[in-house]
């Protein structure tokens, strides 16, 4: 069933977007439940990227010797794994555990994602549109998350339990249905020889450092979107503070799904990405910066739209101008490489910013953020004019 491989692959990067913001999703909840803080929260999101890494690396070699199916299969059987065992998790040694399966889960969605979407979508030629298209769905999976856990939990009264266990049970059909399906040969393993010899190169180079000011600001926004707008409603006296604020965090989600979905509809995207990159960039600096310093949470709700917005065609246009410099059997290597060079961002700014917070406000842990979209400005104008 060929046919469905298209499915599977979108629903890899679905789930590997329900991997990515689910912390923050269940933050406040975590953190009542569980007695703890924002510096823990923090502690969490550490975690899962600190396993992300090393899962990345493991991954490519996986995918070789197994192939996308048994991989595809047993990312969505952990990230299910993951979400039951947040939904049961009494102290906070349970949570960490549910964090590092979530790490492996999500890292094992994502290499069959991101490596398939490129060759099978667009007959396999323009991978900045087809990265673009793919990865909506992650957008979409940013969208259904918070909006699940806040209607089904806030709208619907449902338990903290019931509603991960609901969540996880979506992911079981996702395993249920990645059985079917034939998949492609493509060259997908990540080749530590390879990738080192890769990263010398200077397009691979500015494409790993691009992705580390890319990362460190996607993954804080999706943590931090719902405990800071929380704050917000709640100096406004708002009587569903927890409530509203995860339905922005949605919208954020919703938002990047639009941008995604507008980009993938660029012809040529592979020659003019850069140049949209350091537009991204520009107003990803302004948008934070207005979050961060709105005393309303009007203000805050349009910045977060505009972050989405903005957000949304940078990781696919990165990976997919740097695809467009080589061969797709080096795809593999590559993302390997630069994907688990960006995690490096997504690991330490997130934890910063809720170390920062502690005692103060979210508000002012964001300009680390805003000082991360620079570097990515900076990057993003060399980014096209590297060789390959």
């Amino acid at each position: 069933m060929k046919s469905m491989t298209p499915v599977v692959a979108i629903m890899a990067v679905f789930t590997l977007a329900v991997c990515f913001i689910l912390i923050g999703s269940i933050a406040e909840e975590l953190k009542a439940n569980l007695k703890i803080d924002n510096n823990d929260i923090g502690s969490l999101t550490f975690i899962f990227f600190l396993v992300c890494i090393g899962t990345q690396l493991l991954a490519g070699p996986m995918v070789d010797k197994f192939g996308h199916k048994v991989l595809a299969i047993t990312g969505f059987l952990v990230v299910c794994a993951s979400i039951f065992l947040l939904a049961y998790a009494t102290d906070f040694t349970m949570a960490t555990v549910a964090a590092v399966l979530l790490g492996i889960g999500a890292i094992c969605c994502n290499t069959v994602g991101n490596t398939l979407i490129p060759v099978i979508l667009f007959e396999g030629k323009e991978p900045a549109r087809a990265s673009n298209f793919g990865n909506a769905f992650f957008g979409l999976g940013f969208v259904v998350t918070p909006f699940l856990i806040s209607m089904l939990m806030s709208d619907m009264q449902v338990s903290y339990t019931v509603t991960l266990s609901i969540l996880g049970g979506l992911v079981f059909l996702f395993a249920i249905a990645s059985v079917t399906p034939s998949y492609p040969q493509v060259s997908t393993g990540f080749q530590m020889s390879m990738a080192l010899q890769l990263l010398g190169r200077p397009a691979v180079l500015v494409a790993a450092l691009a992705l580390i000011g890319y990362m460190s600001l996607e993954p804080s926004m999706s943590t931090w979107i719902k405990p800071l707008m929380t704050e917000l409603y709640t100096k406004e006296g708002s009587a569903a503070a927890t409530r509203n604020a995860g339905y922005v965090l949605a919208l954020f989600g919703l938002s990047m799904a639009v941008g995604r979905f507008i980009a993938s509809s660029i012809k040529n995207l592979s020659a003019l990405g850069a140049n949209l990159i350091a537009i991204c960039a520009v107003v990803s600096i302004a948008a934070i910066g207005l979050l961060a310093t709105t005393t309303t949470s009007t203000m805050a709700i349009v910045a977060v739209v505009l972050i989405g917005l903005v957000f949304a065609p940078i990781f696919p246009t990165i990976v997919g101008v740097t695809f467009g410099k080589y061969e797709p059997k080096l795809y593999g290597s590559i993302f390997g490489i630069i994907f688990s060079v960006g995690l490096l961002g997504s690991m330490l700014v997130p934890k910063a910013i809720g170390m920062f917070s502690v005692g103060s406000s979210l508000q002012q842990g964001l300009w680390i953020a805003a000082g991360m979209a620079g570097v990515l400005l900076v990057l993003s104008l060399v980014l096209g004019k590297a060789k390959g």
